[in-house]
């Protein structure tokens, strides 16, 4: 099992209580806290993997996934009232987790040989599309739309990958500064609000 993989795992962990908090906000039932933190946790790299065309697709190739996210339905459940004061570890989990979604997303575009710029679309896709589809079925709007640089951060960590790759840089090192690079500007765009421009009225 390797870090990249435990990595992988703990952002699935972090998004499907994400979707469980937000499906409990609603008053959904036991299972719609499930389905909502089954497409948090795994839709974008669903998504991605038919866009693609790729089989099996991700969860269904490793059922780790599925166990990962029941786990955190129960979890959720069981300590709801003590998650809150761990905003920000679960923030932590959860930008790591996009960081590596979006290089694991990346890889497996270019190993299908996919255009570069569509390859880093589909890194963007499985990081980021698991909270719209989440946002989208639990009315709220999507909060890649509204106001954080969260999507804008996938796609620069994919591009320096890009480079580095261009550059022949040995491949865990590569993960290791474009996964930081990632982390570092979603973290810094929220310690200090900043946002991306807005079309403003006149």
């Amino acid at each position: 099992m390797t870090v990249i993989y435990i990595l992988d795992i703990l952002g699935t962990f972090a998004f499907a209580i994400s979707g469980a908090l937000v499906a409990s906000k609603k008053n959904f039932d036991l299972f719609g806290v499930i389905i909502i933190a089954f497409v948090t946790a795994v839709g974008g790299g669903m998504l991605r993997d038919i866009m693609i065309n790729a089989h099996p697709i991700n969860w269904i190739g490793d059922l780790n996934y599925i166990w990962t996210i029941l786990i955190a339905v129960v979890f959720t459940f069981l300590f709801k009232s003590k998650i809150e004061p761990l905003r920000k570890t679960f923030f932590l989990f959860d930008t790591v987790g996009i960081s590596v979604f979006t290089l694991l997303g990346l890889q497996k575009g270019l190993s299908l040989h996919l255009p570069i710029f569509v390859a880093l679309i589909m890194g963007v896709v499985s990081a980021v599309f698991g909270g719209v589809i989440r946002d989208v079925l639990t009315r709220k709007v999507p909060l890649i739309f509204k106001k954080e640089i969260y999507a804008s951060a996938c796609f620069l960590g994919g591009i320096f990958y890009l480079l580095l790759c261009f550059f022949e840089v040995n491949e865990t090192i590569n993960f290791i500064i474009s996964a930081a690079i990632i982390i570092v500007v979603r973290t810094l765009s929220v310690i200090y609000k900043l946002e991306l421009p807005r079309i403003k009225d006149r």
